[in-house]
């Protein structure tokens, strides 16, 4: 996993969502990563400001990049994901994503994330519960 750091997803990711995505690690440790990912007009939405769903997705699909990080033989898929909305994301902006593993258990774990633009301003944060599966990783 350390080999993706400063590399853009769509060069490394195995998942087609996380390609689609395109962003980059910054930081890697057990349990904590750091991405930047670029706004892109695809993810706006009318008001041509960073859509929710966008940033849902983008949240969940980090977190199930740190879950790679705590190097377990199955894969883990959310089963909630809370985000709150706190100041728009503009076309353009890279964002800054920080996930933190915050409970591991045997079969779940808790994470938080938040996003941030580039002048440090909290974007919106979420939280999760994920469980572990039997599908392995591809």
């Amino acid at each position: 996993m350390r080999d993706f750091i400063g590399k853009e997803a769509k060069d490394v990711s195995p998942s087609p969502f996380g390609r689609w995505i395109n962003g980059k690690m910054i930081a890697m440790e057990r349990g904590k990563t750091e991405c930047e990912v670029l706004i892109r007009p695809e993810f706006a939405n009318p008001g041509g400001i960073l859509h929710g769903g966008a940033i849902s997705g983008i949240f969940d699909e980090v977190m199930g990049v740190t879950t790679f990080t705590l190097a377990n033989d199955g894969f883990y898929v959310a089963i909630n994901l809370n985000v709150d909305f706190l100041k728009p994301g503009i076309v353009g902006e890279t964002v800054l994503v920080k996930t933190e593993v915050i409970r591991e258990g045997r079969n779940m774990i808790h994470a938080e994330s938040r996003m941030y633009n580039a002048n440090g301003a909290l974007l919106a944060k979420a939280s999760s519960n994920l469980a572990l599966t039997q599908i392995h990783k591809k």
